[in-house]
């Protein structure tokens, strides 16, 4: 009987160890869940990327005079002088040439557009027999500001008065039709602006 009653007690006691091991981890278990809460809490969430906006690109703007300013009125003559030669059979509508004033424009005496200032042209009619040009903007400082004048046709040029003279007999003596086809280089041609311009003057 001895060792039966030795072999229950080692059962009973085994028995027992095993449960309070298996109570020890699970309490062990139970108090490490709230900090695997707190520490999944805790971890950094993965950073969005970072994407701007598309910023809407600033638009240019014209050229605008800054400083002291002065208007060049409407029908104020300007001579400029073509700095390259343009033929109807070569030339279309839209195209530009560049030009030089001959002389310098003024407004009360002050000059505001000196002479050998660059002017660009534009060609706004082309036929067989006939080229119409006007000037289209004017360079002051490195700005470019708009124009806008009459057409010219190459037999609009500037003439001396002996050569108005000459045209006259000519008509008296017989009638031709003027070819307008070629705007020579050199050729001087005086325009009017059709609407003011701002531009900047010196203080």
């Amino acid at each position: 009987m001895f060792p039966s009653q030795l072999s229950r007690k080692l059962c009973l006691a085994l028995t027992a160890v095993g449960l309070i091991a298996s109570a020890g981890c699970s309490s062990h278990e139970g108090t490490n869940q709230p900090a695997k809460r707190a520490a999944k809490a805790a971890a950094p969430k993965a950073a969005a990327p970072n994407v701007e906006t598309p910023k809407a690109m600033p638009v240019s703007a014209k050229a605008q005079p800054t400083g002291p300013v002065i208007t060049v009125p409407k029908g104020t003559p300007i001579t400029a002088i073509v700095d390259q030669t343009l033929r109807s059979n070569k030339t279309h509508e839209g195209d530009t040439f560049a030009a030089s004033l001959a002389a310098p424009v003024k407004v009360n005496g002050k000059t505001v557009l000196p002479k050998g200032a660059q002017v660009t042209g534009k060609v706004v009619t082309v036929k067989k027999n006939e080229l119409k040009v006007q000037l289209a903007s004017v360079t002051l400082r490195g700005r470019s500001y708009d124009l806008q004048t009459n057409t010219r046709r190459p037999s609009d040029k500037v003439k001396t008065a002996s050569a108005k003279s000459s045209d006259r007999s000519k008509e008296k003596t017989k009638e031709k039709k003027t070819d307008n086809s070629t705007l020579g280089a050199k050729t001087e041609l005086t325009f009017k602006l059709s609407k003011p311009v701002t531009v900047p003057v010196k203080g």
